[in-house]
């Protein structure tokens, strides 16, 4: 088909993407439709004539050519819904976009695919509970989808990057910016080992509207959602509602009773709106998944030769014992509090190791 008339068909009034796929279906060509065959669409299903005369065609053509040059100056796929690399899980869904501009190298049908959402406002616990999720994930050759937001979805896609997974960011705007901005250095790494996809063309702004359109894609695009941090309002229980209603499979991690983080889980899990998970097994397991032998355990890394006899000693009974409170290192180590806490704070401003609430420490 003509990729200028496929995006033209997405700029015509009152025409959204149900009925443009009803049109494509009917005409068998994109280009067909603008045709002028006014009478041949009205036998359309779903389209009378005040619908026909309202059809800005010349309009629609204009700011096509526009988005055309624009995705050929910056290598944008357009994926229509007939595409085979559109995604087939999101096909399926009743209010799938009609087309997709997608840049990045990521396969989106991979045989594993999963959304990881939650609060723009993520705490320590919660970006803790997203870096063990994806490192659970890891063995499981999978694609993890998100909306590259602050918060738990950065965080995630962070993680991808880390550990060198696919990960795929959906954006509520164009391809020409970026939002929020702090995030566009993540976004071009993304491109390397996995993409950025909207459905939206070049010089749509992020409005809010945008982005609850957004997460339907986030969650239609999956096997499951799995919410990891969330309030009781906002856009990660919204993407928890919509995977629901494509009966898709959701999971949440609990949270502690009082938290605001923590409500919008356990009120997905108290209402029955999603499965109850400490860890990715119990979400593989749901889903039938079995390991990929292509992942290779993770190697031990070496103890740095640089570090100081104490710097190595405090590494080495971490990576034993994965997590221990300060109290817990003072006994195991045999060192006064004072040097403890001077060797402690040395190590985490040269990235050996990570302190967490409550000044427990683990390795990285």
């Amino acid at each position: 088909m003509s990729l200028l008339h496929q995006i033209a068909l997405t700029n015509l009034k009152n025409i959204g993407a149900t009925l443009s796929k009803t049109i494509v279906a009917y005409f068998g060509d994109a280009e067909k439709v603008f045709s002028g065959n006014e009478k041949r669409l009205m036998k359309v299903p779903g389209i009378g004539e005040k619908t026909v005369a309202g059809l800005n065609f010349a309009e629609a053509l204009r700011k096509a050519e526009a988005e055309v040059k624009f995705v050929e100056k910056h290598n944008v796929d357009v994926l229509l819904y007939t595409d085979p690399r559109y995604p087939k899980r999101l096909k399926n869904c009743p209010d799938a976009p009609l087309l997709l501009y997608s840049r990045g190298k990521a396969n989106l049908n991979m045989q594993h695919i999963i959304s990881i959402v939650g609060t723009r406002n993520a705490t320590d616990y919660g970006k803790l509970l997203c870096k063990q999720l994806i490192e659970e994930l890891q063995q499981y050759n999978v694609l993890i989808v998100s909306g590259l937001a602050l918060g738990i979805d950065v965080a995630a896609h962070k993680e991808c990057l880390r550990l060198n997974m696919p990960t795929i960011g959906v954006l509520g705007h164009g391809h020409d910016r970026l939002y929020p901005s702090q995030n566009k250095q993540v976004a071009e790494k993304m491109l390397e080992q996995g993409g950025i996809l909207t459905e939206y063309p070049s010089g749509t702004r992020p409005d809010r509207e945008k982005f609850p359109a957004r997460n339907r894609i986030v969650a239609g695009m999956a096997d499951a959602t799995i919410v990891v941090e969330a309030s009781i309002k906002g856009g990660a229980l919204i993407t928890a509602e919509i995977a629901n209603s494509y009966n898709r499979d959701v999971y949440a991690f609990p949270g502690r009773l009082g938290d605001e983080f923590s409500e919008g889980c356990n009120f997905l899990i108290r209402n029955n709106k999603a499965g109850l998970i400490t860890c990715m097994a119990d979400v593989a397991y749901s889903l039938g998944w079995e390991k990929s032998d292509s992942v290779k355990p993770k190697e031990q890394l070496a103890l740095p030769i640089d570090l100081p006899d104490d710097e190595r000693l405090i590494l080495s009974i971490l990576r034993e014992h994965k997590t221990l409170a300060i109290d817990e290192l003072t006994i195991n180590t045999g060192m006064p509090m004072s040097q403890l806490a001077m060797a402690l704070l040395n190590m985490e401003m040269q990235g050996f190791i990570t302190s967490l609430p409550g000044k427990v420490y683990r390795v990285g």
